[in-house]
């Protein structure tokens, strides 16, 4: 049963190779068989000696096949590597780019808002992202500041003024919502 089990786990080309020399054999077998009357049962030895023969080969036949799926998967690995890479360094540049960007128009923006009247200015700041109003007028002058707060909404003041609070304290969480 372990013998069978044996060959059956041998690579199909080995496995088919044998299957062949077994058949290539098998008229010498069956002329013996035929003058004699008798059937051929190979002994125990001649068993051992077979599967020890083709052990060796059998492992090698394995330990390459073993291998060339290794590099493959290795050439698909590098690959992916290869493709992260190139998306990494795309991300980078688009960030850098998004970056200066930000930084230019923050600064054109603020000089926006500081020559605008409180009045006007208040009900866009009211429309932006909370975050964002609290920002611009984090960098405006108090002045100005406290007069944009007094014409916005008071519950739009309100939000805005406890993210501007919580902007300098250092135990807040990061998330201002």
């Amino acid at each position: 049963m372990t013998q069978s089990r044996h060959f059956l786990s041998l690579p199909p080309v080995l496995r088919n190779g044998l299957i062949v020399a077994a058949i290539a054999v098998l008229p010498v077998f069956a002329d013996n068989a035929v003058g004699q009357q008798q059937a051929v049962n190979p002994s125990d030895a001649e068993i051992q000696q077979f599967c020890t023969g083709i052990a060796d080969a059998a492992r090698d036949q394995r330990y390459l096949l073993q291998k060339q799926e290794l590099e493959k998967l290795q050439a698909d690995v590098d690959s992916r590597i290869a493709v992260l890479e190139t998306r990494r360094a795309e991300y980078e540049d688009w960030l850098s780019r998004r970056n200066a960007f930000m930084k230019q128009a923050e600064g054109q923006l603020i000089e926006i808002y500081k020559k605008m009247a409180p009045d006007a200015a208040a009900p866009q700041l009211e429309e932006t992202n909370v975050i964002l109003a609290a920002a611009i007028i984090m960098k405006l002058p108090a002045r100005q500041s406290s007069l944009i707060l007094t014409e916005m909404q008071p519950d739009k003041a309100a939000k805005v003024a406890a993210i501007m609070s919580s902007a300098g304290d250092s135990t807040t969480s990061k998330d201002p919502s």
